[in-house]
């Protein structure tokens, strides 16, 4: 385990707290088997999941610059385990960060508009992190390992990364934005097997559902059919949002693409939990649209 206690200032986004509960219990059950502690910011506002730079940056800038001083007020990193939340949060505070020296009058706007509602000023001195980064830097893969219970070996295991994780921010520190493995590293340390596809890393099609339904449908079919025809057992995702087009609208991308599919989403807290010995029920693997019993039955649960 860690030297010291992980702590950090969690926001766990809108789809987390309504179609994707199972995400945000177990988020909850796999950080309190593991001792992180998570204080969660209640006050914490949407981040509009790309939508509000629409009609304006400005809008989006100090929405989530409000988020992330919520966090510096407890002087602790931001904590997401939602893709695009990072990926929005993020790039508005690796943005901010640069601004405050190319163009401290903005920041100033800012701090401004914040200050008009009783808000604490945006400093910059905080960090945006997910969940997967949190495990692979912070906890380690190593102490994960020594905490497995029940090895997940032979679950065959594909990842699905998403946009927002390794695109949405300029730089990511953690991982190759092209040819990522932290995914697959996290598998590995829990026994499992990964699978790679050319589809692990594209846009699962949710940001075009609402006005391309088709178009997006075919994006989430043809990423799971790659994983199926590539061996997968189940598809892991960091993104309740993608969880939502590859999981809960998977019986209607069946339709649009006219082949069965069937294949688990799995959130990646229910994963690395299922492995620690965490029983399924307390991680809401009843919830998904696709039976996760293909899976469970896999590991003699």
């Amino acid at each position: 385990m860690p030297s010291q206690t992980l702590k950090y200032a969690y926001f766990p986004g809108c789809v987390a707290q309504g179609a994707c509960r199972e995400l945000y219990q177990s988020t909850a059950a796999l950080t309190q088997a593991l001792g992180i502690e998570l204080i969660e910011l209640k006050k914490a506002s949407c981040c509009g999941s790309g939508t509000f730079k629409e009609d304006s940056r400005l809008l989006e800038d100090t929405v989530n610059a409000r988020n992330i001083a919520l966090a510096e007020e407890l002087d602790l990193p931001l904590l997401t385990h939602c893709s695009t939340c990072q990926g929005v949060i993020g790039h508005v505070d690796e943005r901010l960060k640069d601004f405050q020296q190319t163009d401290p009058g903005y920041v100033e706007q800012i701090n401004g508009l914040l200050k008009k509602e009783g808000c604490s000023p945006y400093k910059g001195n905080s960090e945006v992190k997910h969940l997967l980064w949190a495990l692979v830097t912070d906890y380690g893969l190593d102490a994960i390992q020594e905490r497995v219970t029940r090895k997940l070996s032979g679950l065959k295991c594909a990842a699905f990364y998403g946009c927002y994780l390794l695109r949405g921010q300029t730089t990511i520190p953690y991982d190759n934005p092209f040819h990522p493995e932290s995914m697959e590293n996290v598998f590995r340390s829990v026994g499992a097997t990964p699978v790679y596809y050319r589809g692990r890393t594209q846009c699962c099609g949710w940001p075009i559902a609402s006005y391309a339904t088709e178009q997006s449908f075919q994006m989430a079919g043809k990423n799971i059919q790659e994983a199926i025809d590539a061996g997968a057992d189940c598809m892991v995702t960091p993104c309740p949002l993608c969880h939502l087009n590859l999981d809960s609208r998977q019986p209607e991308v069946e339709k649009v693409i006219e082949r069965k599919l069937g294949l688990p989403v799995l959130h990646l807290p229910q994963l690395v939990a299922l492995a620690l010995g965490i029983p399924p029920k307390q991680l809401g693997l009843s919830k998904h649209i696709v039976s996760t019993k293909p899976v469970l039955e896999k590991l003699g649960l």
